[in-house]
């Protein structure tokens, strides 16, 4: 396994090792040994998600407050999304920065989006099926999050933005300003 810090502290790009033959491949997903090492965080995964969507659905910038905060471990099972997160931590050096990575179910890279962190992605293959693991159980009364096209974050999401499909909820989400000016 290949762990690499993204220029947002706390946040990991993760690369499996993949083992394959003839018949398929093999490759741990979550070694909680050897993601403590790496990246020097103890975590406990209490809760997996998995999504599947069509090429086009974007999904956040969504993020817990509080207690309630998640880090989460993302990767892709099928196709292909651009992935994206946003520190929101306001003593964070990096406050207001986003990273993004594209994830497919081809590579097997992961990324660790930490707490204090919103995230989204955008699918750019049909049936896509996402992925996702978290450190604490989902709070609908803590949820909250950042409309996609946010003007302060300029987020490039690498899609047409007239073929975009998001949801009501998701179109109806805070700008940054709004919510940490």
């Amino acid at each position: 396994m290949k762990v690499e810090e993204t220029y947002l502290e706390g946040c990991f790009v993760i690369t499996p090792k993949v083992f394959k033959d003839d018949r398929g491949y093999f490759l741990e997903t979550f070694n909680e040994q050897v993601f403590s090492k790496e990246t020097g965080i103890r975590t406990h995964f209490v809760q997996d998600n998995l999504s599947k969507s069509s090429k086009g659905v974007l999904r956040g910038l969504h993020f817990q407050e509080g207690e309630a905060a998640q880090a989460k471990l993302v990767q892709v099972i099928k196709g292909k999304v651009l992935d994206v997160c946003v520190d929101l931590r306001k003593d964070s050096l990096t406050f207001g920065k986003h990273f993004s990575i594209t994830l497919d179910g081809l590579n097997k890279v992961q990324l660790y989006v930490p707490r204090g962190f919103a995230h989204g992605f955008i699918v750019l293959e049909d049936n896509s099926i996402f992925s996702y693991k978290c450190d604490n159980f989902y709070d609908k009364n803590s949820e909250s999050g950042i409309i996609f096209n946010d003007k302060t974050l300029n987020i490039d999401w690498n899609f047409p933005e007239e073929k975009i499909i998001v949801s009501e909820k998701d179109k109806n989400l805070e700008t940054f300003e709004n919510l940490f000016r």
